[in-house]
């Protein structure tokens, strides 16, 4: 296929564009900048900068690319805040999807998130509602998130990967990644904004390699429309995930706590893997330490 991909360069990017070339499809990404440009060629791909907020710009860019699919994975994570990180997932969103209906692309997969589910006990599976009840700060990121989902919707074709925590290279929770940097006392990093929480209590979490979830990006270009959940094999409270992150990091093992919010439940994987895909990193207990 033809496959544009918005946001090309974040951490999931750098896996998911070599990926789809060496699967034989023609790659186009769009950054914002000249050295994700560079990266891209080095990659195999042709590269647009772009500014998603420029509906004009979106519409040209995916015009000219005419892709087959095009795959969604805008954040505003590197420097941003949860409202930014909101208006991207609705603005950026509402000017791709516009930009595909007027292109005839048939078919989009766009990057959601598997902890927006609605509070209760146990894993959430797809059919789990997300959680439009929340108060904030929480409800900034789920009105974010509805309103993406729902925008993608407007393409018959739709995939909705509602990923896991994220973690290896270029992740917050790489070994020496900013979530280490909280467990050390530093906070500078503006990605410090969303790990406020991070406390060895009973808040379910599941993670999924970064690797893992652009392979699963790829194989989702043939997968039915709807929301899947791509993470790994094994939801845990961070009493148990966190002191092996710190492990990994060489840090000083956290003190443990009790308690959890209703929505922190995790999410099961077995819809993705029914349909084929399979973690390489099928739990965050050897991930961590792994290299990648």
């Amino acid at each position: 296929m033809r496959v544009f991909v918005a946001g090309a360069t974040g951490a999931i990017g750098r896996y998911l564009v070599p990926a789809l070339v060496a699967a034989g499809h023609e790659v186009t990404g769009s950054t914002r900048t000249e050295s994700g440009l560079a990266l891209l060629r080095a990659q195999g791909a042709d590269g647009v900068r772009l500014d998603v907020f420029d509906a004009g710009a979106v519409k040209r860019a995916v015009a000219a690319a005419a892709p087959d699919a095009i795959i969604h994975q805008l954040t505003a994570l590197s420097g941003g805040s949860p409202a930014d990180n909101g208006r991207i997932r609705r603005i950026g969103t509402r000017n791709l999807v516009d930009a595909a209906l007027q292109a005839a692309v048939p078919r989009i997969v766009a990057q959601s998130i598997a902890w927006a589910y609605e509070p209760g006990d146990g894993p959430a599976t797809e059919s789990t509602p997300l959680d439009e009840g929340a108060p904030e700060p929480r409800a900034t990121t789920i009105a974010g998130i509805t309103a993406l989902e729902r925008a993608v919707a407007g393409l018959d074709r739709h995939v909705i990967l509602r990923y896991g925590l994220f973690y290896g290279p270029g992740t917050w929770y790489r070994p020496d990644g900013p979530a280490a940097d909280v467990l050390r006392g530093r906070t500078d990093d503006p990605a410090s904004v969303f790990l406020s929480g991070l406390v060895a209590n009973d808040a379910v979490s599941s993670f999924v390699h970064v690797q893992d979830a652009a392979l699963a990006t790829v194989a989702a270009l043939d997968w039915p429309a709807g929301p899947v959940n791509v993470v790994d094999d094994e939801p845990a409270p961070a009493r148990e995930w966190l002191p092996v992150l710190a492990a990994a990091a060489g840090v000083p093992a956290p003190a443990l706590a009790s308690g959890r919010l209703g929505w922190q439940r995790g999410a099961g994987n077995a819809l993705a893997r029914s349909r084929g895909w399979a973690p390489l990193h099928p739990t965050w207990r050897t991930g961590f330490g792994a290299g990648g």
